[in-house]
């Protein structure tokens, strides 16, 4: 039943990419934080896809590639046309001059650090890195390419590399050309200048933070999609009652946040649910808004955020958390 609730159903902006509305993030299976097994990572990916997610998103940066050949090895058996796939351009991966043995200091994630990221926005840039996605993944095509947070080379990513996903989307090469940030500022700006499908913002359209509300309203007027990313604010909103040690935004949760957190997760149980229940759906509430995008380690994550995803709280739940943000 909630894999033909959720199933590629849901259009992103303007385009005729579908997506489901459940979206597969893959920074978890590249390793992030913490080892992860090949099974384990495949098996998460299988019970996404049995529960009916059918948009998987990955990254160069997430694992040093180590996300993407996962990715592309889970789905390897899947039918091509059944699923969308999103990556990511603006980090080119060269070999390390001087690896220290693990990447968690410098990106986050745990894997032999034998490869470095040199950021490159340019045209050039651009290509080299979407062919070594497609060599990684093992597909011909991918159908959403995002500009991954150009914050420090916004004016290079305005000049080349949108540009360079533009021309390739018209030449029918991608299906979709997007970019992909934690800050709300820059998108805007982006929105404004450059000719974009859509655009991925991550933990600021969240239960708790809605502070892309004007980039919401930006993209409504334009046609443009808002892909809802970080849904649970780096695990703050991840379980029915958020725990002293709760991360936000990568780092400790503030003690006002956490305060907040439990208020909500209070009024969740109040009214029958649950706060990761209510922090997946809530993205979607927004028209503009056609997937939200979560990570997952385990397949009893993906399986019970589908679960979620595919049945909406009642409007007065709705109206009670409202009340309280």
């Amino acid at each position: 039943m909630t894999g033909r609730r959720l199933g590629r159903n849901r259009r992103l902006g303007r385009t005729d990419v579908r997506v489901s509305a459940l979206g597969f993030g893959g920074a978890p299976i590249g390793n992030l934080y913490a080892p992860l097994g090949d099974d384990q990572a495949r098996a998460t990916v299988e019970a996404a896809w049995d529960a009916g997610v059918r948009y998987y998103d990955t990254a160069p940066h997430y694992g040093l590639g180590l996300s993407e050949r996962r990715l592309g090895a889970a789905l390897a058996h899947r039918p091509r046309s059944e699923f969308t796939v999103s990556t990511k351009v603006g980090r080119l991966l060269e070999p390390h001059p001087a690896p220290t043995g693990s990447d968690l200091a410098a990106g986050g994630f745990a894997v032999p650090d034998t490869l470095i990221r040199r950021p490159d926005y340019s045209r050039d840039g651009v290509l080299r890195s979407l062919e070594g996605s497609l060599t990684r993944l093992g597909l011909d095509r991918v159908d959403i390419v995002y500009v991954h947070d150009p914050d420090d080379h916004l004016d290079t990513a305005l000049d080349q590399a949108l540009p360079a996903l533009a021309a390739l989307r018209d030449q029918g090469v991608i299906g979709a050309v997007g970019v992909g940030m934690n800050t709300v500022a820059p998108l805007l700006r982006i929105v404004a200048e450059a000719d974009v499908d859509a655009v991925m913002v991550a933990g600021r359209w969240t239960l708790i933070d809605r502070t892309a509300r004007p980039l919401l309203d930006a993209c409504a007027e334009r046609g443009v999609a808002v892909v809802a990313a970080a849904p649970f604010n780096s695990g703050l909103l991840s379980r029915p009652h958020p725990p002293d040690d709760a991360s936000f935004d990568y780092g400790p949760a503030p003690a006002a946040l956490l305060r907040q957190a439990r208020h909500l997760a209070d009024i969740c149980t109040a009214h029958h649910t649950t706060l990761p229940h209510a922090a997946l759906r809530f993205p979607l509430r927004t028209p503009t808004v056609p997937t939200v995008v979560a990570g997952f380690r385990t397949p009893q994550e993906a399986t019970s955020a589908a679960h979620w995803t595919a049945h909406d709280l009642p409007a007065t739940t709705w109206a009670a958390l409202d009340s309280a943000a």
